[in-house]
């Protein structure tokens, strides 16, 4: 009997159950049929990032960014091109700041952009300020190899 691993779908919210010896990159969700994984981060409110915080058995990386600030926009490309190496192992999110201020001031975030780690619901890291796709990589397996 194989063990399972929860996903949270970033389209529905819905957890799915997927055995740990399957490729999880070619999943799809039990309730909407779409990819659980598309190498792209996924737009979320403060409902739909606290169910990824609390059922993903995966860690979570939030970028919380917001529309009128330069650098969040230059980072928008590097964040999205972390996601093709980072995915299937972490869920890369994105919290806009504007339009969901009292979830980003619950999370304590001053500045932005700013990522957030999470591992098993909790904040094991942050970082602000603007960075690149190859240090937004090294900076999340370092910190994930730090809380392990």
């Amino acid at each position: 009997m194989s063990t399972t691993v929860n996903i949270v779908c970033p389209h529905c919210t819905a957890t799915n159950r997927l055995p740990q010896d399957k490729p999880a990159g070619a999943a799809r969700c039990g309730a909407c049929h779409r990819p659980l994984f598309s190498g792209h981060p996924a737009a979320v409110d403060g409902a739909a990032l606290d169910k990824h915080r609390r059922a993903n058995d995966i860690p979570v990386l939030v970028d919380v960014w917001a529309p009128w600030c330069g650098p969040c926009r230059a980072m928008a490309p590097m964040f999205d091109a972390a996601a093709t190496q980072l995915e299937p192992s972490v869920r890369l999110l994105k919290l806009n700041a504007d339009d969901h201020q009292p979830t980003s001031a619950a999370l304590g975030v001053s500045g932005i952009p700013a990522l957030l780690l999470f591992q098993h619901g909790e904040l094991i890291a942050r970082n602000a300020g603007a960075m690149d796709a190859r240090n937004i990589i090294a900076w999340t397996r370092r910190e994930l190899g730090q809380a392990a």
